[in-house]
Formats: structure tokens, C-alpha cells, sequence
């Protein structure tokens, strides 16, 4: 017995050896069984190895091979950059990833080769044994991709039970396989190519139809549960703002109760406004002026969500709560200066004389002097400023990065919180490309031998942070998303402003602000190279041009460091990010104060 256990532990020492020699990183922590985690970065988890048990020894060797090679070879942002949507597109892409970095390894390492090929064929003679009609649409699609990138061959038994799943693989794959195994080396455009193939074979287009029979009803059951759990949420929504108001110092406000059943449902984002014809409205209005991308193919309009794990935001919420307790005063100040200026607004008008509404006490002496005169009522006037939508768009380039993306990102927070309980709903958007460089709009242009001026030449990511009717305890998390290092990119001004303003006028909203947070021109090195100089910044001025003259929407640009008069009529330069909160709430109570005038008069 000695000698299995001083064999199992020569046996985990060559594995940990092996892992860090491969994954050319000793950040590596490799368990073996259940054991809990100690919060290394990287972590391996194996089959537990007991002597008491019969050890599939190839198993792990090729699963600590598999893993090794993922942390070698796979980067994690370019691989959820590329992920598609749906529960088995998902799967089929992640086995697709995790087939191209073993392909990789196993062109450098005869072992790895042997070890990941030895254990898959055990794996699918198990299946072969267990003799099923009918097997699972995942490990079809991964025989499929082993079987023509990693030349594996089958059974005649498994192939007879593969060869029906795989005929629609191969009517969609078919052409690109040679394209595929070439770029195995090529992440980006692997995962791109792999990415669009998979969703194109709609695998989850059933299963979403399914879904969404069950989620009628489940929407039933769901509202009835929220009538018995009212009273709960009411508590739960009044503890919340004890706890805002002790985080940040934002003060207290009695009203704020009154709508808690209203906000505490989670209210869809307007998915309508977020499609590629509605995002040409206005770019159909711009008959004449000389701008276009060469492809939208490859743009995204994105949840904050889906950009990063929960762990991940939860973890960025922290480090974003942690400057929140350094501004608390500054923070403090500027919240109290909105809200108070905006509720002496709200409360100050009123219609009296009225036969209902609201007993008006200071009327009560004319009933004791005369009991025949009859009682008084008055009612609160509906102020404009209470139907509006602020939405607050925000630069996320990378020249914004560090203690301007910070500031940016606390000042939206609080905003968003004290603006919520003075009734006027908030959207929190952000712009960037999805890579340096062009990206895949430029591989395009490329292969299709650069044509002259192109027009707009990289790929748009435009992020919801905070959609208008999401409360903002359930959007808090993703504002934080701001702070992520390597999300900031390039930023295409123009068409981000463009996609703001058309999500805006799907609104119900009688008044509606657009206040645009930039550090700069638009600059995309891309674009700039293949057109004028002054390509983006002459769209940008004509979007702005529109907006500004053609519509309802007002618009209003906070310019930190850069001077933004040139293009917004309504600017403010700020030369020291510090200002930016208070130049925010100057801005908006300057412009809830002009709108209350012009309702005077």
C-alpha cells in the first residue's frame, strides 16, 4: 500500500510539473478532487486520485494536457468577444475552442497528441457500447470537428450512429474547413468564423419557441407570486435606500416609497430600437453627406451583462464602491444640490380651490368662523420634468482610461440613483470598437483587395449599461463594467451618437436630454487611414447638426481636457476630470430650471 501511495504522489508531482511547463505559467493551482479553491487566478481542477480506487491514469494525463493548453492558448476575452447566443451554441463553441488549442498543442507535442487522442477514443467506445439510437447534438458536432481537424477516425459502428446527426454540419462546414484548420494558430479568426457558422445552423431557434411557451406561463405563475410578495418588497425597497443613503450619502426621500411596487419589476429594454433598420432612422435623414461603413456585419449593440462574468461585475462593483467611499462628500453635496432643487420644483406648484384631491389645512379657519362654507382640496400639479428620459452617453476609449472612466462611472451612479427618486428615468450608454486596428471590418476590405475610401472601417460595440426602466439596483453592477481594463478602445462618435438618439425617440418620453461625456475627437486609426482626415469628425458634426436643429432631443456635450464648443452648440469644457460630477448636475439643473421658465411664461 505504501508504494501505490508514494507512486500516486510521484504521480501528482509530474502532473503539476507538466501543467506549468506546458501552460508556461506557475500562477497555476492544480487540485485534485473536491478540495476548495484558495483564489489563485488560474486553477485546474482533476479527478481526485485515491489508492483505494482504480485510477484512470490516461484520463487525467489528457485533461491536465487539455487544460494546460487552454491557459497557454486561449484568450478569454477574445473568446466571449465571439460568443454566440443560446445554450447549445454555446457548447458547441466552447468545444470548438477547446478543439483548436488542443489541435495547437498537438502539433508541438507528440505525447499531448497521444493522450488527448487515446482518451477520446475511450470515450467514444464507451458510447459505441452503450449501442444508443440517438446521441446527443454536442457530441456529434465534436466527432465531426476531431474527425476532419484532428484526422481521428471512427468506428464503423459510430460512424453509422454519428453520419445522420452530422449531415447538417457538414452542408454548413463543409467550405470553411480548410479556412478553419489553417487559422487554428489564429484565435480571432477562428473563434470569428466558428462563431458565425454556429449561428447559422439555429440550433436554438426550437428550443427558444419552447421556451417561450413555458415563460407564458411562467409569467402567470410569476404574477401572482408578486401580488403575495408586495409587502416584502415594499420593506426590502425602504432598506435599500437606508443603505444608499449610508454608502453614499445621498439623503432620503419620503416619496420614494410610494413607487416601490412599480420599480422593483424588472421592465424590458426596448429590444426594437437596438435592430440594424432602426438604427439607420437617422442615418436616412442624412441624405447627401458622404459617410457609410464599409460593413455592419460585424458591429454589436450588447448587455453590460454579456460582456463578463457575474463574479467578474461583482468584482468591479467593489473596487467602484470603494471610490464611491472616498468621493462620499463630494458625492454627498452634489446629489443633494440635484434632488433638493428638483423636489422644491415638484412641490411647488399646486391647484387649489379644488372639490377633490388633497384637504387643504391652511383653508381650515373659514369652517370654524363660518361651518357653511365648504371644505377646500387642492392637488399637486404634474411637473414636465417628471415625464423625461436623461440618457447619458458615455466615451469608452481608451484615452478615457484610469481616473476619467472612474469619475465617469461614479458620477452615471449617482446620477442615476438621485434622478431615479425624483421620478425621471435614466439610460446609461457607452461606445468603443470591439478591436484596435480595424478588426474584422478591416480583414474584409482586405480580402476583398482595399478598395478605395472605404468609409468607416472597424467594428462598433455599443454597451447598455443601464437600460431607462431598470431600477438601478438591478443595473448596478454593470455600470461598473467601465473599469474593466482592455474594454476601452477606439471610439467612433458620430454613429455612437446616431444609436443613442434613435433608441431615444422610441421613447414615450415627452422630454428627453442626451448628455454626451467625451475626452476628445473621434479617432479611429483604421477609418483614418483609408479616408480624409476630417472623415469622422465632419459625420460627427453633421449628426450633432440634425439632432440639435431636427428634433425634440436636447442635446448637451461635457468635453474633459478637449474642447467640444466646435461641434455641440451646448458644451462645457472641463479641465480637470475632478469637475465632471459637479459640471453634470449644473448642467441638468440648469436645464430642468430653463424648462420650468418657459412653462411660466
Amino acid at each position: 500500500m505504501e508504494n501505490k501511495e508514494d507512486k500516486i504522489e510521484e504521480f501528482k508531482t509530474a502532473i503539476i510539473s507538466t501543467i506549468k511547463s506546458i501552460s508556461k505559467s506557475e500562477d497555476i493551482e492544480i487540485i485534485f478532487g473536491n478540495k476548495i479553491p484558495n483564489g489563485k487566478k488560474n486553477i485546474i481542477l482533476l479527478p481526485s486520485i485515491d489508492k483505494s480506487e482504480k485510477i484512470n491514469y490516461l484520463k487525467i494525463r489528457a485533461l491536465a494536457d487539455s487544460e494546460s493548453l487552454k491557459i497557454r492558448h486561449s484568450d478569454k476575452k477574445i473568446f466571449k468577444s465571439f460568443e454566440p447566443q443560446g445554450e447549445i451554441s454555446k457548447k458547441l463553441y466552447n468545444i470548438a475552442e477547446k478543439i483548436r488549442y488542443e489541435r495547437l498543442g498537438s502539433s508541438e507535442f507528440c505525447g499531448i497528441k497521444n493522450n488527448i487522442q487515446m482518451h477520446y477514443k475511450e470515450k467514444i467506445n464507451l458510447l459505441d457500447k452503450d449501442n444508443k439510437n440517438e446521441l446527443n447534438i454536442v457530441d456529434a458536432f465534436e466527432n465531426y470537428l476531431r474527425e476532419n481537424i484532428f484526422e481521428n477516425k471512427n468506428s464503423t459502428g459510430m460512424n453509422k450512429i454519428f453520419n445522420k446527426l452530422k449531415e447538417k454540419f457538414e452542408k454548413k462546414f463543409e467550405k470553411k474547413l480548410n479556412i478553419l484548420k489553417s487559422n487554428t494558430s489564429d484565435q480571432l479568426k477562428f473563434n470569428a468564423l466558428m462563431s458565425d457558422l454556429i449561428t447559422d445552423l439555429a440550433l436554438d431557434d426550437n428550443v427558444n419557441e419552447e421556451n417561450n411557451e413555458e415563460n407564458s406561463v411562467d409569467e402567470k405563475n410569476d404574477a401572482n407570486k408578486d401580488n403575495k410578495q408586495n409587502d416584502s418588497r415594499k420593506d426590502a425597497k425602504n432598506e435599500d435606500i437606508q443603505n444608499m443613503s449610508e454608502e453614499a450619502g445621498v439623503p432620503d426621500v419620503e416619496d420614494y416609497k410610494n413607487d416601490s411596487e412599480k420599480d422593483a419589476k424588472e421592465m424590458k429594454i426596448e429590444d426594437n430600437s437596438d435592430s440594424p433598420e432602426n438604427r439607420k432612422i437617422l442615418k436616412n435623414k442624412l441624405d447627401g453627406i458622404n459617410y457609410k461603413a464599409y460593413t455592419e456585419e460585424f458591429d454589436e449593440v450588447i448587455k453590460a451583462e454579456k460582456l463578463e462574468s457575474e463574479e467578474e461585475l461583482q468584482r468591479l462593483r467593489n473596487n467602484l464602491d470603494q471610490q464611491l467611499l472616498q468621493l462620499k462628500n463630494f458625492i454627498s453635496k452634489l446629489a443633494n444640490k440635484l434632488q433638493r432643487k428638483l423636489l422644491a420644483k415638484q412641490n411647488r406648484t399646486w391647484n387649489f380651490d379644488l372639490e377633490e384631491g388633497i384637504l387643504d389645512t391652511s383653508k381650515l379657519s373659514r369652517i370654524i368662523i363660518d361651518p357653511y362654507n365648504s371644505l377646500s382640496f387642492k392637488k399637486e400639479k404634474d411637473m414636465e420634468f417628471k415625464d423625461t428620459l436623461v440618457t447619458i452617453l458615455i466615451d469608452n476609449s481608451g484615452s478615457m482610461r484610469g481616473k476619467p472612466i472612474s469619475v465617469a462611472a461614479v458620477c452615471a451612479d449617482i446620477l442615476s440613483r438621485t434622478l431615479e427618486r425624483c421620478l425621471v428615468k435614466v439610460e446609461i450608454l457607452g461606445f468603443t470598437t470591439k478591436h484596435w486596428k480595424g478588426g474584422l471590418s478591416r480583414e474584409k476590405w482586405v480580402k476583398n483587395n482595399k478598395p478605395h475610401n472605404p468609409g468607416r472601417l472597424n467594428d462598433l460595440r455599443h454597451i447598455i449599461y443601464k437600460s431607462a426602466d431598470t431600477p438601478w439596483r438591478q443595473a448596478k453592477n454593470n455600470i461598473s463594467l467601465m473599469l474593466k481594463e482592455g474594454l476601452l478602445k477606439e471610439n467612433i462618435d458620430g454613429e455612437s451618437l446616431e444609436w443613442a438618439y434613435n433608441k431615444m425617440i422610441k421613447r414615450k418620453e415627452e422630454r428627453k436630454i442626451l448628455m454626451v461625456i467625451s475626452d476628445g475627437a473621434p479617432v479611429d486609426d483604421s477609418t483614418l487611414s483609408t479616408n480624409s482626415s476630417d472623415y469622422l469628425e465632419t459625420n460627427l458634426k453633421n449628426v450633432v447638426k440634425l439632432i440639435e436643429n431636427k428634433s425634440n432631443v436636447e442635446l448637451l456635450a461635457i468635453g474633459i481636457g478637449h474642447d467640444v464648443t466646435r461641434y455641440y452648440k451646448k458644451a462645457v469644457k472641463i479641465a480637470d476630470v475632478q469637475d465632471l460630477g459637479d459640471v453634470m448636475i449644473n448642467q441638468l439643473t440648469e436645464l430642468f430650471s430653463e424648462k420650468i421658465k418657459k412653462t411660466i411664461h
